[in-house]
């Protein structure tokens, strides 16, 4: 492994001669290197011509040049003062198979890795980083447990306990006819009943165990390059991120460890609500063996939980050197394991116990409590973790949330889990019980544990809020558009004739831009409110023992009312929940524009790798940002070039990550720019341990130059608000949005509001372009000194935004 000299210009005397790189008197080449953003777009879009060849990658994602460029490297002389174009296309990684659409189900996994990464940014060496991720690790693995809980839910408790054996559900129902106590079949018997319908969550296990296997081997598995990163000397430690170390992308060991944890969870899951269904009828029945084998089982359940929770609690993300190694015979060993005792446990349950049947609810319905007062506690726990890492961050200025924006994030991915476990429940209970109410009386069924009937109840009053926080959203759009449309004329030649509504309609635009800046609002509010109704619906579920319609029964008829009317509404909300989410999923198969809409949520929400959750969906930046990497790496060192690495919007955020894992050698010869970024907007201010101030300040200190453009009507990128130095800013804006503003000898037409896209049809990126790539000479530039660098102050006058 080659390792990084310290010094910038100190190169490998070795490439001076080698056989596949130009000699020191060839003239040297620059390279501009595309990264589209979100939504994606083809090479020939990014490179402006119909004909583009395939440089390096796959059909997932690859470089692509013009035609004519494709063998610039032999022909230097043709590319004097204009560097070579090469766009790297990535959006296979997200939104390229429809398929993928149906991820929107793993949402809640999704949300609690994201939760691992928000950590306010204290010094990596604070003992409460340690209690963070670990508390985000068994948070994560409540939501295993709470997917395969849901899961014996509908295939356990509702199909095969209580509607396969009650006569009034299952007539009519000619799949479940096998299983009616009526038949007197082999399969009648309850235990039996349980048996088969186990295997319906040991398959979701399995898929979600075979899906992680899978996508993490075709998305996430590209090693960095064969170097370490480095770090300057001159680079102050507050300075330096996380995302510089070699094996932040790789962490293969880690997930595969956190997949045999969750699936091994999943399955005893599974193992426990059978052992607790023939408990409960080896004490009616009386019969002692069976007991003795029972509490047996139990046992083994209780090691291998144990033990379970030892895996989880000892892996930590090892982001030093790519995590190779292999994990521990035990580790391996665990969810084959968990089958064994599984399958002993199905025997057991399945076991002829004359005389034993169904009735009621399934035992163990109380778990769902459990686990959301649980889920609760850690949260809670989560939050006072985060405060105390706040008051320990270096720089907390425009933090989202005051560094709680982990918990709150956290404590929605659990409200997520339960609408979607609940909905689905609620639906699929209303569905086998025909035209009655389950739990109500004279249904066929008792119907889902009364804990999902009060969480159902409390989400009328949880969209409440939401759509109050909206109102008050778009009540702050019109103040602020009005007290923007003065100043708009005065960014326009004033010769230009003023229009009253086009004036409305860009200060309008503006306006809902800046809505992004008040997500924290949103979400606190959000937050709050599910915690509140959250403990509200465990309190009342514990204390009545009742739904909420029954629970009120002899109360004011107002009241009686009010709760039978969210109850069932609630309950509605709940499955319209999931089906949309399916149904978003179907539609992706066969609408591209809304292929590309799921894939833009992707691209926000999985360009973490899966620290907390194996089972969310696949991290892409583990596949982009090795390839942004080696290409940049490799490209140099052959032909001792220079590079401009132009990003858009998500395009961005990979690019400035690729270059922390450039040497530095490699990283001092790279340019940035970048256009509708969110590097600070949105993840310095979300996850400011690895992209706030002092990380962006570091990065811009061992590059050669960084550019960034933005303007007022993009609701997505913004300014960095770092200065270079001399005074100068990295950030040039705001943009004028649109280019023009009425009809113009030159503009007939009006001129369309580009916002968050088409930064190249301003004229300012054209000039700034060709800034950097001036710099681009054959002279290697020295390292700035420590006292001329960026110092990571708010850029002052218009590059300056609001807050919100």
């Amino acid at each position: 492994m080659e390792t990084a000299d310290p010094t910038p210009h100190a190169r490998s005397t070795d490439r001076d001669t080698a056989a596949d790189g130009p000699p020191r008197t060839a003239p040297q080449l620059s390279l501009e290197l595309l990264v589209h953003g979100v939504g994606g777009t083809t090479a020939q879009e990014m490179l402006g011509d119909p004909r583009v060849q395939l440089i390096t990658g796959d059909d997932t994602a690859a470089c692509y040049r013009r035609t004519d460029d494709a063998d610039a490297e032999q022909r230097p002389d043709d590319y004097r003062g204009e560097p070579v174009r090469e766009a790297y296309c990535w959006s296979n990684l997200t939104s390229g198979n429809g398929a993928r659409a149906l991820w929107l189900i793993l949402v809640p996994f999704m949300v609690a890795n994201l939760a691992h990464w928000m950590r306010p940014a204290a010094p990596s060496e604070h003992p409460a980083q340690r209690i963070y991720d670990l508390l985000v690790r068994i948070l994560a693995l409540t939501l295993t447990v709470l997917l395969a809980a849901a899961a014996c839910e509908v295939a356990l408790d509702l199909t095969a306990w209580q509607c396969a054996g009650t006569t009034v559900c299952a007539a009519g129902k000619s799949w479940m006819g096998f299983l009616s106590p009526d038949n007197s079949g082999w399969w009648s018997a309850p235990g039996r009943r349980l048996a088969l319908a186990s295997m319906v969550p040991l398959l979701v296990i399995g898929f979600l165990w075979g899906l992680s296997r899978r996508t993490w081997s075709a998305y996430e598995s590209a090693s960095p390059p064969p170097r370490l990163p480095g770090t300057s000397r001159d680079t102050p430690v507050a300075e330096r991120t996380a995302l510089s170390r070699e094996g932040f992308w790789y962490g293969r060991r880690l997930v595969a460890r956190l997949r045999a944890a969750h699936a091994t969870a999943g399955v005893l899951t599974i193992a426990a609500v059978l052992l607790a269904a023939a408990a409960k009828a080896d004490g009616d029945g009386g019969h002692p063996v069976l007991a003795v084998t029972g509490r047996a089982l139990t046992a083994l359940v209780i090691v291998l939980a144990a033990a379970t929770l030892i895996v989880v609690w000892r892996t930590a993300r090892s982001e030093g050197a790519p995590d190779v190694s292999s994990d521990h015979l035990v580790v391996r060993a665990l969810p084959f394991a968990s089958l064994a005792v599984l399958a002993l446990t199905m025997v057991h349950t399945g076991w002829a116990r004359p005389g034993a049947h169904s009735q009621g609810p399934l035992p163990g319905a109380d778990a769902f409590g459990g686990i959301a007062v649980f889920q609760g506690v850690l949260v809670l726990a989560l939050a006072v973790t985060a405060w105390v890492l706040q008051r320990a961050a270096r720089d907390d200025a425009r933090t989202a949330l005051r560094g709680m924006g982990g918990p709150a994030v956290a404590l929605l991915a659990c409200a997520v889990g339960g609408v979607l476990s609940g909905g689905v429940a609620q639906r699929f209970a209303d569905w086998l019980d025909g035209g009655a109410t389950p739990g109500q009386a004279h249904a066929p069924i008792p119907g889902p544990p009364v804990l999902l009937s009060w969480q159902a109840s409390v989400i009328p009053a949880l969209l409440v809020v939401v759509a109050a926080v909206a109102v008050l959203a778009a009540i702050r759009v019109v103040i602020v558009r009005n007290r923007v449309t003065k100043d708009v004329p005065g960014l326009y030649d004033p010769r230009e004739q003023p229009d009253a509504g086009r004036t409305k309609r860009i200060a309008a635009t503006i306006a809902g831009a800046g809505l992004t800046d008040s997500a924290p609002v949103l979400i606190a509010a959000t937050s709050a409110v599910t915690l509140i109704l959250g403990a509200g619906a465990v309190i009342g579920a514990w204390l009545t023992g009742r739904a909420p319609g029954r629970a009120t029964e002899g109360a004011p008829p107002v009241v009686h009312a009010a709760a039978e009317t969210a109850e069932s509404l609630g309950s509605w909300l709940m499955g319209a929940g999931v089906i949309l989410l399916i149904t978003m999923g179907r539609r992706a198969y066969r609408d591209h524009s809304a292929r590309r809409t799921i894939g833009i949520l992707w691209d926000v929400g999985t360009f973490w790798p899966r620290a907390a959750h194996p089972f969310a969906p696949p991290c892409y930046a583990e596949r982009a940002v090795p390839d942004l990497t080696w290409r940049m790496a490799t490209w140099t060192e052959r032909f001792d070039g220079r590079l401009v690495l132009s990003g858009h919007s998500q395009g961005s955020v990979l690019a400035a990550a690729a270059v922390w894992q450039l040497d530095l050698v490699t990283r001092s010869r790279v340019a940035l720019l970048t256009y509708g970024s969110p590097l600070e907007r949105l993840y310095g201010r979300w996850f400011p341990a690895f992209f706030g101030p002092p990380a962006l300040t570091g990065l811009h200190r061992e590059m050669d130059d960084w550019r960034n453009l933005w303007r007022f009507t993009d609701p997505i990128g913004g300014p960095i608000r770092l200065t270079c130095e001399g005074g100068r800013r990295i950030d040039q804006g705001p943009l004028r949005d649109p280019l023009s503003f009425g009809r113009t000898l030159q503009n007939p037409l009006p001129a369309q509001i580009l916002g968050h896209g088409d930064y190249q049809a301003d004229p300012v990126f054209g000039t700034v372009r060709a800034e950097l790539i001036a710099r681009l000479g054959p002279d290697l530039p020295g390292q700035r000194p420590a006292d001329e660098s960026t110092e990571g102050r708010p850029a002052q006058g218009s590059s300056g935004r609001s807050s919100g």
